[in-house]
């Protein structure tokens, strides 16, 4: 049974019930926005005020919310420390670095651009965009120094391919958080989201870097490295930014001061160091296992007879956690072993690759938990009721509501969260594939337009030293790029599906 087939908590009509949404999510956008508070809090007390509003009882607001939270902590959270140990390896052993230099090394001039989309999209695959970025911009920077190719010719193609695949591509958490409020078939959505990541990554990031590097000139600083406070696992290196006033706390639990400048980051000490590059052959691969597997599933269950063998085994190895187990075991071989990591420092690695991701756990959890009182109450059914009387393509209201609230709010991840839990139940009356292309538009719409409610805006301002109208007219318009030519490709896609 889908979770939004639930019978609802409340007797409310359709007017309290839109009302209580309303109320909801203005809580935690003013909580988010105004009063700064960390996203995780802004969504428990919204959830309480939606429920209250819409006249259900204490207990069940609660029974909704706890369930919510431990139905997505259970089905997303899995995912996501999953996805972080891969990256943590493939981050401290080195092999980042290996895919990033060997690229870059064998291209030069206008291929530059290409180059480093291509490399940010392939490292971004089990990434969090933060450390993406971390890892990623002081090879820009070097590049830059080193040739004569503007700073954001090469820095917005790197920026799109990590932003592209965060928004569009599984595992991140956004399409993860969106395939289950929907019900989405894992597989087709991870193929029709590398379809469109793929001219969107390229518009968004060599064609508009081409353009905008010849209008907006931009100094590479002095300095290389992350913003001051924040380390190179994407976490904060200091204090939590809930503890500095000038601070805006990312997604993954990261502090950015907003008047940082760019200084360099040392390695923790007790960080194990590579002794040798693990190559770039196994890294590339080891990024690539986890997605070949879900793909493979996919074809076999659009190819392959229900009960064929052949299909069973590829539908065992595509579950989302067992390709990334598998991609976890492979890493600590590929990776770990490979940079002459021994057993005790590759479980170093693993483990400290968890602590980070505890702040973008909590909010996915509770966003599980706002969904689905959403979803319990009843607003679902009464947007979708108004979507069909209206004839509104669910796509596009699903767009649309995401664009709204990550607009308000900043954070694509509590865009992703509530339109889904608003636009669930339109679901129900669409095929399997239009499903998946629901979620993706979706995920589209929580890229729209950065600025500076969010984390992420002030991460590329202080990296790239910009000033805030120079990182509006490059990075905000990038992603506004991303936004509308993921979202078009979404529906022309629904024209063939």
């Amino acid at each position: 049974m889908h979770p939004y087939a639930a019978e609802a908590i409340t007797d409310a009509g359709g007017t309290q019930l839109i009302l209580a949404a309303v109320i909801g999510i203005a809580v935690v956008i003013l909580l988010i926005a105004w009063a700064r508070w960390h996203p995780f809090l802004a969504l428990v007390l919204g959830a309480g005020a939606l429920g209250i509003v819409a006249g259900a009882g204490p207990e069940d607001v609660v029974k909704s919310f706890t369930t919510g939270t431990g139905t997505t902590a259970g089905n997303v959270g899995l995912l996501i420390a999953l996805g972080s140990m891969i990256g943590a390896l493939l981050a401290d052993s080195g092999g980042a670095d290996g895919i990033v230099k060997r690229i870059v090394e064998r291209v030069s001039g206008g291929a530059l651009p290409w180059a480093m989309a291509g490399v940010a999209a392939l490292i971004g695959l089990p990434l969090f965009f933060e450390v993406g970025v971390v890892l990623l911009v002081p090879i820009v920077l070097l590049v830059a120094r080193r040739t004569t190719v503007p700073l954001l010719q090469i820095g917005i193609p790197a920026l799109a391919g990590l932003s592209v695949l965060h928004g569009l591509v599984p595992p991140h958490p956004g399409p993860l958080v969106a395939i289950s409020s929907l019900n989405a078939n894992l597989g087709l959505t991870l193929a029709f989201g590398l379809i469109c990541a793929i001219p969107t990554v390229l518009i968004a990031g060599p064609i508009f870097g081409n353009f905008i590097s010849k209008r907006v000139h931009v100094t590479v600083p002095a300095l290389a490295g992350a913003p001051a406070g924040v380390s190179s696992a994407g976490s904060a290196a200091g204090s939590s930014g809930a503890d500095r006033p000038d601070a805006v706390a990312t997604e993954s639990g990261a502090a950015v001061s907003a008047d940082a400048t760019a200084e360099p980051v040392e390695r923790d000490d007790d960080k194990p160091r590579p002794t040798r590059n693990p190559g770039f052959w196994p890294a590339v691969l080891t990024v690539l296992l986890p997605i070949v597997l879900m793909l493979l599933r996919a074809i076999a269950e659009l190819t392959l007879p229900e009960k064929n063998a052949v299909r069973g085994v590829f539908h065992v190895a595509g579950e989302p956690v067992v390709a990334l187990l598998a991609g976890v075991l492979l890493a600590m071989w590929s990776l770990g072993k490979r940079a002459g990591f021994d057993r005790r420092a590759t479980s170093a690695v693993i483990g400290g690759s968890l602590p980070p991701i505890a702040g973008i756990l909590l909010i996915v959890a509770a966003g599980g938990g706002f969904k689905q009182v959403l979803v319990d109450v009843g607003v679902g059914t009464v947007v979708a009721d108004a979507a069909k009387d209206a004839n509104v393509n669910a796509l596009l209201l699903g767009f649309l509501v995401a664009v709204g609230i990550r607009i308000a709010t900043g954070s694509a991840t509590v865009a992703t969260i509530t339109a889904a839990g608003i636009v669930a139940p339109l679901a129900t009356t669409l095929s399997t594939p239009e499903v998946s292309l629901l979620a993706l538009a979706i995920g589209a719409g929580s890229l729209f337009f950065s600025h500076v409610n969010d984390a992420g805006f002030w991460l590329v301002k202080e990296y790239f030293g910009m000033t805030v109208g120079q990182t509006i007219k490059t990075w905000s318009v990038m992603e506004t790029i991303i936004s509308v030519v993921g979202f078009a490709c979404v529906m022309i896609i629904s024209l063939f599906v």
